[in-house]
């Protein structure tokens, strides 16, 4: 949760030419990275929909639709599923950067795609909307080791099809929690690292009973340093389930959820301390009554977040079935925060007198609350006949979110109270959707595709931040497409999308926003053979008042967006899985993209000025990856992961002050899984090596400006900043899990 509210890199021992050398390779597209759409098949066919998939089939595709995805499987997560945060491993799908506060891929973690941040990315756990629905974000810190508890996730890029929760700009996500299990098992699972990583989880199912009921969990524990000083995490997560199912009905209740305790890590450091201390952390410093700079040891995030889902699914004949989920979050916490000399002004307290003087500022720690409802339905009906696959469905969602602040200590209090609040606000937000959706083949190669959604958004606030709020938007969002089987190995496809977004509460705090527009064109090829399988599209997204990050961050670390008028995003995308004999494999991808402001206009030392096209905050033009796999027996898997990442801009003025370089990240993973013929069935030994060439890897940053008017009496002289967050260098995760 992030309101609106020592460690040292090892000394480097590999030259700096090996890493130019895997920069040159990924730039070639042979050390690019990544998960191909489907696992490789020998034709086209789409995988049959087990009864547990039935969740996610109103928001999911398969290859006969004219969507652009991506796949990752329980089985591709596991070996590098060490503790680390959904996101980071994800950083090998097409189009996908990922970054960590931290820098180690513990605590908070974030995601790009297609440039598109993470409140961009339409997040649903079985269907259900996970973003915050005031900040649209997706905070993974609060569902820690989730990945533990998923049996597939699908990756939609760009609008992709009508889901439910605040609408895609940049790409969907939907995940699939654990399928039930019909034999029993038990499993514990360790790991150990760098930073003092510590990962423990134990899980289990108890089978089906009577052939009919399965009851499962997992508790986890992960606790780490941080690369950056100071940027602790110790998180605590449990995911519970019941099922029951017979030929026709699965039912599921769920219950899921974590506890996180964060030590800040979204100040970021200007280029001199990069160059001179790249882990000093600024968060908590003060100058203490002797004039000696301390930090305070609390300045921290303290989060709970619960879940709980139900899901009844019917398969009411043949031809159809029927979908209905119940679902309710609740999150609770706050953000604590040494602040020294503070107005009394800023917390509603009176000027007392010390000594003979006035005394009006004052040390103090203060947090700020956040105490959150989130609750609603979601329904679909699912018809599927000969040529017909139609989906009807929808969902009724509602946020109600306190947000308040309390001083627990000042050195000067005024005339305040215990548990006073010196700010208290609350939000409501409704959102309401319906979606017909259908794919028709025509004959044996031609089939069509349309998807019409209507969506309805409400939302109130009444902070001094926002101002008073009371938006109501009606969204109409249309999606067709056409989909060509050549033959069993070719397949053609063209879509159109259009999607509608209202703004977040960080765009109520910074202006007064418009809601943003986008028209989505997909044009794209898959091949398949049983050694080759290469996925390619090309994507025109046209934007109109595009919500862009301006690189800024306000008094939390949350980042600031503005309206733009014109905007797009064109680019090419190609991944492929390459079998290389029995034992050898290649994964490879390429995203090349150019994303720009048009006609961007920017006030600079005092003029308006216009910029032309510029390119669009934190959209680097290539991204590539490659896995290469080496699997000499059944037990033993050995992979060599490589990701770049080319140059980007922290803003959109194209300041070379706003400027990330563009990085290569190298990663080593190990499995080998020990088979055995007694009460433990087997013992899964892993090991990741993130980074093996030791790479200087910035991979997130903010930008911003301000005008100065002091320094020449006069004058205005603009003024640039930034802060830049490192990522770890060399540094390692091991763990072995025993199965029983």
């Amino acid at each position: 949760m992030k309101p609106f509210c020592s460690k040292r890199q090892p000394k480097k021992h590999i030259r700096r030419c090996a890493k130019t050398l895997f920069s040159t390779l990924a730039l070639f597209g042979l050390a690019l990275s990544a998960s191909a759409q489907q696992n490789p098949t020998d034709s086209l066919e789409g995988k049959k929909i087990v009864l547990d998939e039935v969740l996610v089939q109103a928001v999911r595709v398969t290859k006969e639709f004219p969507i652009t995805f991506s796949n990752l499987d329980q089985e591709e997560l596991a070996p590098r599923n060490l503790g680390q945060d959904i996101p980071i491993l994800m950083n090998y799908l097409p189009a996908v950067v990922t970054t960590s506060d931290a820098g180690a891929g513990v605590g908070y973690t974030g995601i790009r795609v297609r440039g598109s941040d993470a409140t961009r990315v339409n997040v649903t756990i079985n269907g259900v909307p996970y973003n915050d629905a005031e900040s649209h974000g997706t905070f993974w810190v609060n569902m820690p080791d989730f990945a533990s508890s998923t049996e597939s996730l699908q990756l939609q890029r760009g609008v992709g099809t009508s889901t439910n929760g605040s609408g895609a700009f940049g790409a969907s996500l939907n995940i699939l929690t654990d399928a039930f299990s019909e034999e029993a098992y038990g499993r514990i699972s360790s790991s150990i690292g760098s930073f003092n990583t510590l990962r423990n989880n134990v899980k289990f199912s108890t089978g089906l009973i009577n052939d009919h009921i399965e009851l499962s969990g997992r508790l986890s524990r992960i606790t780490s340093d941080g690369y950056i000083d100071r940027a602790s995490s110790e998180l605590d997560s449990y995911f519970l389930q019941g099922a029951y199912k017979d030929d026709n009905t699965l039912i599921k209740a769920l219950l899921f959820g974590g506890h996180e305790v964060t030590y800040q890590a979204w100040f970021g450091i200007d280029e001199a301390t990069l160059n001179s201390n790249r882990t000093f952390n600024p968060a908590g410093r003060y100058t203490d009554r002797n004039g000696v700079t301390q930090f305070y040891d609390r300045e921290e995030d303290n989060y709970k977040q619960d879940h709980f889902q139900l899901h009844w699914n019917e398969r009411l004949n043949s031809n159809w079935n029927a979908n209905f989920s119940l679902h309710y979050t609740r999150g609770r916490g706050y953000f604590e925060q040494f602040r020294e000399d503070d107005d009394f002004d800023t917390y509603g307290f009176d000027s007392i007198t010390v000594d003979g003087e006035t005394v009006n500022t004052t040390d103090l720690i203060r947090r700020r609350w956040l105490d959150n409802d989130f609750y609603g339905t979601v329904v679909s009906l699912n018809h599927q006949k000969e040529n017909l696959n139609l989906i009807i469905g929808g969902g009724y969602n509602v946020y109600k979110g306190d947000h308040f602040g309390e001083v627990i200590w000042a050195r000067f209090a005024g005339n305040s109270s215990i548990r006073d609040r010196y700010y208290d606000d609350n939000s409501t937000k409704t959102d309401f959707n319906t979606y017909v959706k259908a794919n028709y083949k025509l004959d044996s190669q031609w089939s069509v595709f349309g998807d019409v959604q209507y969506r309805g958004v409400s939302y109130e606030a009444n902070g001094e931040d926002t101002g008073l709020v009371d938006d109501t938007f009606n969204f109409f969002n249309p999606k067709a497409g056409i989909t060509f089987d050549l033959n069993p190995n070719h397949n053609f496809y063209l879509s159109y999308a259009r999607a509608n977004r209202e703004p977040n509460r960080n765009d109520y705090e910074n202006g007064s926003p418009k809601p943003e527009k986008l028209n989505d064109f997909e044009l794209g090829w898959r091949y398949v053979s049983p050694n080759f399988q290469l996925n390619a599209n090309a994507y025109y997204m046209r934007y109109k008042d595009q919500l862009v990050l301006t690189g800024e961050l306000n008094d939390v670390g949350a980042p600031l967006r503005a309206n733009v008028g014109d905007s797009y995003r064109l680019g090419l995308e190609l991944d492929a899985t390459i079998a290389l004999g029995d034992q050898w494999a290649l994964r490879p991808n390429i995203a090349l993209s150019d994303n720009r402001n048009v006609d961007f206009v920017f006030q600079r030392d005092g003029v308006l000025q216009d910029l032309g096209n510029t390119k669009i905050a934190y959209s680097p033009n290539l991204v590539a990856g490659n896995i290469l796999a080496f699997m000499p027996t059944e037990e033993l898997q050995v992979s060599l992961l490589s990701k770049f990442v080319g140059k980007q801009y922290m803003g959109n003025i194209d300041s070379e002050a706003s400027t990330l370089d563009n990085y290569t990240q190298t990663d080593l993973n190990v499995q080998y899984v020990i088979e055995t013929n007694s009460f433990v069935k087997s013992i899964v030994l892993s090991g990741l090596v993130n980074n093996i060439f030791d790479a200087d890897i910035v991979s997130n940053g903010y930008f911003f400006t301000y005008d100065d008017d002091f320094s020449n009496p006069g004058t205005i002289t603009t003024i640039e900043g930034a802060g830049f967050y490192p990522q770890a260098g060399i540094h390692f995760l091991l763990g072995a899990t025993v199965n029983f």
